[in-house]
């Protein structure tokens, strides 16, 4: 959420911000709200002063016996209490009005991020590794003879629908065993703190990282009430939600590997084939919350803690900067992640890493103590992808595959398949 404050101090420059973000100039209806509430307090409490001074005069003209005068004035302050209480619940109305209109309103983006449309204004940063080249056509992951007995589409057709899949055998393995390999690389070689955490949340932390009001559609709620993480961002984050944090803790550093889901709405006919893009999938979360002078050296140090698991795999990758029209909601700057898949021929997002300001903050009311004392401030958030699992799977096996159909493992995963290199084309750890 924004503020207010800067809204009011810079309306021009609030909109050419919005401008560059593909979003309409919205200071003019935000500060004629906030007027309009503020005028409704000023009402208020000038009312309550006038209130307060016929209140004495009550008393006095009690004293003095004068009962016509002592019922005309009792009788204007009764009045002037359901007036006031009239003002106060106008100017609450639009308080809410207000509230409601900046909870919709995307995040300023930084003076470094690229003016853009869509993916094809992204700016690449670098590359890491070498696409291989193969001496047979590679195929798409689901196609590959290792892959097909363990990857079942059908049955979780019927078992849920489209977008679904069900991973037996050595590919539930090889699952398994990449989120233990990245959670394991947070913690030990990053310093990132392992946390488990729920996946149904309250609607007031949907609303704190931005999921909600504007995106509800994106996301699944159950009938009680409680929203389903579409990743565990959501829960990591709002951890400091209405919380003052003492600046030496910070940063706090966190980690989670979770089950994640999306209705991925307005996604129709994309990547609906093989697990790429799934309504329920599993995601390594990384969540740091920083004071506000450290948040773009933690965003570097986040992608870099991404871009280390995929080396650690072997698996060749871009890292580009996102567009103002292709980040995130809640995102000040994004980086994302692109690895190479032989299948696509093409490099695909595997992890988003963004900082968010003081965005989130705001919406969660998180601040930090400073260390030298002081009225609190909101503090910073930053969000990323270590990685999505089941993306890193595909990339594991399409980069993998042999032409028999067979899948050569990446060395790293060694010590988590019982010392197996190899998903052979009969569909076994070897």
């Amino acid at each position: 959420m924004h503020d207010i404050r800067a809204i009011r101090d810079n309306p021009d420059a609030f909109d050419a911000a919005l401008q560059r973000r593909g979003a309409a100039p919205v200071s003019a209806e935000i500060l004629s709200l906030d007027e309009d509430r503020r005028a409704k307090i000023r009402a208020a409490e000038e009312a309550q002063a006038e209130q307060n001074r016929a209140s004495k005069q009550v008393g006095a003209a009690k004293a003095k016996g004068d009962e016509a005068e002592f019922e005309r004035l009792r009788a204007l302050v009764a009045e002037s209490k359901a007036q006031i209480a009239a003002m106060h619940g106008e100017a609450s109305e639009l308080d809410g009005k207000l509230r409601d209109l900046l909870m919709t309103i995307p995040n300023l983006p930084l003076d470094a991020v690229p003016d853009g449309v869509d993916e094809n204004d992204n700016v690449e940063l670098r590359r890491w590794g070498n696409p291989r080249e193969f001496d047979f056509t590679p195929v798409e992951h689901f196609e590959l003879a290792g892959v097909v007995p363990g990857m079942d589409f059908t049955t979780a057709a019927k078992l849920s629908g489209s977008r679904f899949v069900v991973l037996q055998g050595a590919v539930a393995r090889i699952h398994r065993a990449l989120a233990q390999f990245m959670i394991d690389m947070h913690v030990d070689a990053h310093g990132l703190t392992e946390t488990w955490a729920p996946v149904l949340v309250l609607p007031e932390m949907m609303e704190g990282t931005g999921q909600l009001p504007k995106f509800g559609e994106d996301s699944y709620q159950t009938r009680e009430g409680w929203w389903l993480i579409p990743t565990a961002e959501v829960t990591l984050t709002n951890i400091v939600n209405g919380d003052v944090v003492e600046a030496a803790s910070l940063p706090r550093r966190m980690v989670a590997h979770s089950q994640c889901f999306r209705s991925e709405a307005g996604s129709a006919g994309r990547d609906t084939a093989g697990m790429l893009r799934q309504h329920q999938f599993e995601k390594v979360e990384m969540v740091s919350i920083t004071a506000p002078d450290a948040g773009l050296e933690e965003h570097a140090r986040m992608t870099g803690c991404a871009e280390a698991v995929l080396e650690g795999l072997g698996l060749p990758y871009r890292t580009v900067l996102l567009c103002t029209g292709d980040m995130g909601f809640g995102a000040r700057i994004t980086h994302d992640i692109e690895v190479w898949l032989p299948g696509q021929q093409s490099y695909r997002e595997i992890s988003s890493v963004s900082y968010c300001g003081d965005f989130q903050a705001r919406r969660m009311n998180a601040r930090f103590r400073p260390q030298g004392g002081g009225k609190p401030e909101f503090l910073h958030t930053l969000n990323g992808s270590g990685l999505a699992v089941g993306r890193t799977l595909i990339a594991v096996l399409e980069n993998g595959q042999q032409a028999d159909g067979s899948v050569t493992l990446p060395e790293a995963l060694q010590p988590y398949l019982g010392g197996r290199t190899t998903l052979r084309a009969d569909g076994q750890l070897h």
